[in-house]
Order: C-alpha cells, then structure tokens, then sequence
C-alpha cells in the first residue's frame, strides 16, 4: 500500500470501499467510521473524503454484491460524526483559546481557524449544522465551538441535527444517483463535480470578503484624499 494508492483511493473513495470490502469484509464499516471520525474530530486532517466518502457509501451500497449496506453504514457514520464532533469541541475546549489568540501554529491552521470563527459571527449557532456540508469547515467548526463559541450542551444539540443531515442527505443521494448508468460510467467525475459543489459556500463567502474589503479600501482612500 503505498502513497500514491492513498492518494488514488482519496480521490476515488469508491475504490477505497471496494478495497475494503474485499480485503476486510464486514471490519469495512469500522474503517469508514475512522475516516468520518478522524475527518470531522481531529483539526489536523481535514484532507480526508468526507462528502464523496458518503456520497461512494450509497452509490456502492445499492450494486449487487457490493458486501455493504447503506442503512448499517449510514447508522455507523452518524455515530462517527457524531463522536468526532464532539471530540473536536472538547479539544477545542481545552486547546483553543490559547491557539485562538497566537499569531502562529505548527499544528493548526490559523486561516482556517479565522475563517471558521467567521463563520460563526455570521451563522451563529446554526454553524454547525451549515458547516457539516462545508469541507475543511466542518473540521474547524466543532473546535471553534469548544473555544468559546457555544455552550456544549447547545452544541450537542446541533451537533446531533448536523451529523444526521449530513449523513442522511449524501448517503441518499448517492443511493438515488448510483442507479444512474452515467454515474456509474463517470463516478471519478460526479466525485470531482460533489468536491466542487460543497466548496462552492466557502467561494462565495471569499470573493463577498474580497469584494468588501476592496469596497472599505476604497472608501479609505477616497476618505484620505478629501
């Protein structure tokens, strides 16, 4: 096994299951559940498959003799998003607000971390629902939460409505969607094509800043010049 089968299978989950399925059988379930978990609970990789994971799950799961089961493997990445969440907001808790408030990080990065407390400012609560169909966000936005954005019994309420829409609403559709002949054809395409929708709210809300801070920027210069 090694890097560049990893970096294949990162980009082609369905791969990644089916190598797992055939080589682990049913021990499958749990090495999904890892990944959910290390992807959503630990800051440091938010690299890992997480919408396209869940997205390959049904897709896969609804193939004859695919050897996995969307309904167990959707109960299983639940209760990993939800384990992984709540293990980020208790790092976070107890990491963040020094990390927060220093300038430079080897472990964490500090453009995520200002971004995702962003997020917050302008979502609110309701971030951690909203964050669960934002890649690297979702990662952030439980630490975030643990260094002083939210109480945890406020978080764990979200939280647990977050990893049941996230995990409900990607698992579906690729249940729906993997019965396609052109998404069977085109899985590595329809993968790139979910990356690049769920990247689409941080690109907006990116050009939105750049926008208003040329905006203020103008405004200061006009300012200086009278």
């Amino acid at each position: 096994m090694d890097l560049r089968a990893i970096l294949g299978w990162l980009r082609r989950p369905d791969e990644l299951i089916d190598f797992f399925t055939r080589s682990y059988g049913n021990l499958t379930y749990a090495l999904l559940g890892l990944i959910v978990f290390c992807e959503t609970g630990l800051v440091v990789t938010p690299f890992l498959p997480g919408d396209s994971l869940l997205f390959a799950v049904g897709a896969i799961g609804m193939r004859d003799g695919s050897g996995i089961s969307p309904v167990v493997a959707g109960a299983v990445l639940f209760c990993a998003a939800l384990v992984g969440d709540n293990v980020n907001y208790q790092i976070g808790k107890a990491l963040g607000p020094r990390v927060m408030k220093s300038e430079t990080s080897r472990l964490f990065n500090k453009k995520h971390l200002d971004k995702t407390k962003a997020f917050f400012e302008k979502h609110g609560p309701k971030t951690v629902i909203l964050a669960r169909f934002v890649p690297i966000v979702r990662t952030f936005s439980p630490f975030v939460a643990g260094a002083g954005a939210m109480t945890y019994r406020r978080f764990l309420v979200f939280s647990v409505i977050g990893a049941a829409a996230w995990v409900t609403t990607m698992i579906g559709a690729g249940v729906f969607f993997g019965s396609f002949e052109f998404v069977k054809a085109h899985f590595d395409a329809v993968v790139v094509m979910i990356v690049l929708i769920s990247l689409m709210p941080m690109l907006v809300e990116y050009v939105r800043s750049r926008s208003a801070g040329k905006k203020d920027g103008e405004a200061s210069t006009a300012t200086k010049a009278v």
